[in-house]
């Protein structure tokens, strides 16, 4: 399976990097029609997705599993690595929680650059960005949903991060794993064989 080694290769990052650049083209483009202030956190939201994804997902080098989640757009899914096991999650911030926090945040900032497009939206001074704004709406949403995959394949693994690992630790993990997956091979011989007694 396909591996990311940095995380300049993360579809979502580069789909944040797409989202920051258009919004700063947006800005540039209607800035004699919006003031500073809303300008400047526009700017600074749409790159804090970008950046708080890199600030939570640096890799050390051991290579990110790409995988699809269920429920999510093959387009969403290709977004960024879950934990393929012990051995792959090789994040520099070291625990699963700390990645976590950065994905919540960088979802966050996608969420305030939707909130500020859909103030822009509706005014009337920018009546003439209307397929901007929607379009930046759009890939912003897009950020969120791929962010939020992620962090819902995070919660839902058992592995706590690289800082918590050790030879110890992946030897235990990889006898739990054999046991359920021995545990469950045995129900299902065992149903198969029940099914085939009260036939």
């Amino acid at each position: 399976m396909p591996t990311y080694q940095r995380f300049e290769d993360l579809p979502v990052w580069r789909e944040a990097i797409v989202l920051a650049e258009r919004c700063e083209d947006f800005i540039e483009a209607a800035k004699n029609r919006i003031t500073w202030s809303k300008r400047d956190q526009l700017d600074r939201a749409s790159l804090s997705v970008s950046n708080n994804i890199a600030d939570g997902a640096r890799q050390r080098g051991d290579g990110l599993r790409r995988r699809r989640w269920p429920g999510v757009k093959r387009r969403a899914a290709r977004a960024g690595p879950p934990l393929g096991g012990p051995s792959r999650n090789g994040f520099e911030r070291g625990t699963t929680n700390e990645l976590l926090a950065f994905l919540y945040i960088a979802r966050g900032s996608a969420g305030e650059v939707r909130s500020m497009l859909c103030f822009f939206e509706h005014r009337p001074a920018l009546r003439d960005f209307k397929s901007e704004i929607s379009n930046l709406k759009s890939l912003a949403e897009s950020c969120s949903r791929q962010l939020g995959a992620w962090a819902q394949s995070l919660q839902n693994s058992d592995i706590t991060g690289p800082r918590h690992l050790n030879d110890q630790t992946r030897a235990n993990y990889q006898k739990r794993k054999t046991r359920e997956q021995g545990a469950a091979a045995f129900q299902q011989l065992l149903a198969q064989h029940l099914s085939k007694t009260k036939a």
